[in-house]
C-alpha cells in the first residue's frame, strides 16, 4: 500500500554476505540453509532496513549474533558500497549487558527493539 517492498535474507554460500531476495504474499518458497524458508525466484534487492537477530546487545547498540558472522559480513559489505541501511535488531532486554568489546570490523545497530521499548542510537549513520 506504500509501495514498501519485503526482502528475506538468504545465504548464498557461507563465508559470503547474505543476499536480499523480494518477498511477497503468493512468493514461491522453497527450504534453504538450515531449512529456513526462501524466496525461490525473488528479486535480489538492496535493503534500505536491515531487522537482525539478536543473541545480545550492548548500551552502544552493537549485536551478538548466533556465531555464524553472516550479518557482519552483510553489513560491512553494504557499509563498503557507501550503504547505511537502517539496522533494527530484535532480542530480548535481558541480553543487554554493558559492552561486547566490539572489534574494527562490528557495525552498531541504529536501533534495537526488545520487550520493553526500543532503544535508539544518537549515532549519525
Amino acid at each position: 500500500e506504500r509501495g514498501a517492498r519485503v526482502t528475506l535474507p538468504v545465504v548464498e554460500a557461507k563465508e559470503r554476505p547474505l543476499t536480499f531476495r523480494e518477498w511477497t504474499p503468493d512468493a514461491t518458497l522453497v527450504p534453504g540453509v538450515w531449512n529456513i524458508p526462501v524466496p525461490v525466484d525473488g528479486e535480489v534487492l538492496e535493503p534500505t532496513v536491515v531487522i537482525s537477530p539478536l543473541v545480545g546487545f550492548d548500551r552502544a547498540l552493537y549485536r551478538l549474533g548466533y556465531g555464524g558472522g553472516f550479518f557482519d559480513r552483510t553489513l560491512q559489505e553494504l557499509f563498503r558500497r557507501d550503504m547505511r541501511p537502517r539496522v533494527i535488531g530484535v532480542g530480548h532486554s535481558r541480553t543487554a549487558i554493558p559492552t561486547i568489546y566490539p572489534q574494527p570490523h562490528d557495525i552498531p545497530m541504529t536501533d534495537v527493539i526488545t520487550e520493553r521499548g526500543v532503544w535508539e542510537s544518537n549515532k549519525p549513520r
